[in-house]
């Protein structure tokens, strides 16, 4: 309180009072070292935020856009962070540009020294499951439950779908008018 009232003599208990104190030995390159350390720090907490927002949706889908192709994989942008599609997780006639919109399953989100790592796959039967999910409200509510999924990616699936109430038809529900159901999946 002392100190306040040299500053300020009718500073009372609890006033805010400023005051600039310039060190003297804070020269230009102990500046950079403050703000080099501050921009460390920011982005350590930058990858910490993209980690905790993925991790949670491993096992769903995701929309992304193609950003480029490197050896056979495909750099996916996410929005917060970059995902991969390996070579060996794409389906093989397919060929992606830069800026194609595209529709992957979050397979794997892993922490890793030069940040959060988030794999992406196209061939996995649980993708043909989520897009199931999606596509047949019947399946997402649970009146419809998907046993199993077999697949060779880019050329013919089958699911196996089981139901308890004896007024639906599960393989009809899923099929859907003239196919509907299975073409918005297929497409």
């Amino acid at each position: 309180m002392e100190i306040a009232r040299k500053i300020n003599p009718e500073a009372q208990l609890g006033d805010e009072i400023e005051v600039k104190v310039t060190p003297k030995d804070f020269g230009r390159i102990a500046a950079q070292t403050a703000r080099q350390t501050m921009m460390q720090q920011l982005r350590i907490a930058e990858k910490a935020m993209i980690y905790d927002e993925f991790k949670d949706r491993a096992g769903t889908i995701i929309n992304g856009v193609v950003k480029r192709e490197e050896y056979g994989n495909v750099i996916v942008d996410v929005g917060r962070g970059e995902a991969m599609l390996r070579r060996n997780e794409k389906i093989g006639r397919e060929s992606y540009r830069s800026g194609d919109r595209i529709r992957c399953y979050i397979k794997e989100v892993r922490r890793e020294m030069r940040g959060p790592q988030i794999f992406l796959s196209r061939t996995a039967p649980e993708f043909m499951a989520e897009l199931f999910k999606m596509e047949v409200p019947e399946i997402y509510e649970g009146i419809i439950e998907i046993k199993s999924v077999s697949r060779d990616p880019g050329s013919r699936a089958k699911i196996s779908v089981f139901t308890n109430d004896s007024s639906i038809d599960p393989v009809g529900a899923c099929v859907g008018m003239r196919g509907s159901r299975v073409q918005a999946v297929v497409n």
